[in-house]
């Protein structure tokens, strides 16, 4: 079993690899790259995987899909197939999150120094926590006991209050529709995570659900204010000829022609949304603003725009007993993801009552305290040689200042000096550690620099990383 998971990890490491090198298609409309340039100035964001399903605390949708697949299985296990979708439909029957508070979200946001976010409107389970006009399965169908509360229509008070924080707004959307028979035709049981039918024998039932999500989409852009990103997922729904041997490892059933009208869901948005980005994840193509390797980091630097999605614990949505990765290891992947040009977008899963575990904010303060004083070494940054040197990282602002970053372990304290190689400042360069005016002593030792640092600073709370400024 262990040698077949091993297998089955390196054949999709090996094809996310091979998609991160697909050619990447530049945007040409000038307000888009606009928007991209300053997206790639935020650097660090939040994601919000929420519905239903976090009444029983189990992965968002997926347990749906007849896939024979880990994260999948049903729980408990045993129940008939279509019982079980039935019990899974009725979680909207209970499903009340008289808690939510997403100001107090907003805040911690802030605070953490995230620049923007991304919420999920729906996911593949197709049940919509927007007020859609398209369908019943939502958060504010009468069935549903939230959708009394003044605030049910969760993706407008969410967005708007990150809005008022100042942070960029993102709408994550599912192209693939699992509650719909325009996609799951009930006619015909589902084989995995596409249409339960044929395409080319029902084409006018594609034909509506081509429409039923372009009208979605226009919803979301025209009554949810100011959106900056639009998040695709499920990039099995495709041309057929744009499928790769990637997208098509997914599928169980021969691969059908998926093509939701990208181009003309792209207009509409970007009429509505001048300069949207539109990130139609993993389909290498025109409307890929940028990449999203997922629960990885890159092992080199990318010549695209790109943006790590990753959880803060082990799982998207929420989990009773999640655990979260400690401070350390978030702020070390932050600097390792800014080194190499990228974005970091990190996820928490908000719980059935509309809250974060308080391990959630604990985090986020930390993360906050951290970026207050190094914040500078990380934002408006771009990649520059070597981008890493042993445990230093570095970043380097458009006039041309470079931050050697070190990584601290976990209770290290701050070294006397710091060394690197591979990058050597002009003689006479001025050093400073970011939040410090004094001076540093710096000097190069054949292939290395080697940079001191004052006793005074090696007595203090330093944790995570420092930030030596180099202009």
């Amino acid at each position: 079993m262990k040698k077949i998971m091993l297998a089955g990890c390196l054949l999709m490491a090996g094809l996310a690899l091979k998609a991160q090198q697909e050619p990447y298609v530049k945007e040409k409309d000038p307000q888009v790259l606009q928007k991209l340039e300053e997206w790639q100035n935020w650097k660090f964001g939040l994601m919000m995987h929420w519905g239903t399903y976090s009444q029983w605390g189990i992965v968002e949708s997926w347990s749906l899909c007849p896939e024979d697949e880990g994260w999948t299985q049903r729980k408990p296990a045993g129940i008939p197939y279509y019982e079980y979708v039935q019990k899974y439909e009725a979680l909207a029957n209970t499903f009340n999150p008289v808690r939510f508070d997403p100001a107090k979200w907003a805040a911690a946001a802030k605070k953490a120094g995230m620049k923007y976010m991304v919420f999920t409107t729906k996911h593949h389970d197709g049940f919509n926590m927007f007020d859609t006009k398209q369908s019943n399965y939502k958060i504010t169908a009468p069935n549903v006991p939230f959708s009394k509360d003044p605030r049910a229509d969760v993706t407008k008070e969410t967005f708007n209050a990150f809005r008022k924080e100042g942070i960029h707004i993102g709408a994550y959307f599912s192209k693939p529709d699992w509650n719909v028979d325009s996609y799951w035709w009930r006619y015909f049981p589902p084989k995995d995570r596409n249409p339960s039918y044929d395409l080319e024998k029902y084409p006018e039932r594609w034909k509506q659900f081509q429409q039923f999500t372009y009208n979605q989409i226009e919803e979301l852009m025209t009554g949810y204010g100011n959106i900056d990103i639009l998040w695709l997922d499920g990039g099995w729904v495709r041309p057929l000829t744009m499928q790769t041997e990637e997208s098509r490892s997914w599928s169980k059933t021969p691969p059908q022609n998926q093509d939701i009208n990208m181009p003309g869901i792209a207009a509409m948005a970007r009429k509505h949304q001048p300069g949207l980005i539109v990130v139609d994840r993993s389909v290498h193509g025109p409307y890929e603003n940028y990449r999203t390797p997922e629960q990885q980091i890159p092992a080199q630097p990318l010549d695209f725009p790109w943006e790590t999605c990753m959880t803060m614990g082990g799982s998207w949505s929420y989990a009773p007993d999640d655990q979260y990765k400690p401070v350390n290891t978030i702020i070390h992947n932050l600097v390792d993801i800014v080194a190499k040009g990228g974005n970091y977008l990190l996820n928490i899963g908000p719980g059935p009552d509309g809250t974060w575990h308080d391990e959630a904010y604990r985090k986020l303060d930390s993360i906050g305290a951290w970026m207050q004083r190094n914040g500078e070494a990380i934002y408006d940054t771009r990649s520059v040689a070597p981008y890493k040197s042993g445990n230093v990282c570095f970043s380097q602002k458009k006039d041309g200042t470079v931050y050697a970053i070190y990584l601290l372990k976990e209770g290290e304290t701050l070294p006397a000096e710091i060394r690197f190689s591979g990058f050597t400042p002009r003689k006479g360069a001025a050093m400073q550690v970011v939040g410090e005016k004094k001076k540093l002593k710096w000097k190069k030792e054949g292939e290395e620099i080697v940079v001191q640092l004052p006793a005074a600073y090696t007595g203090q709370g330093w944790k995570h990383a420092v930030a030596v400024k180099i202009k």
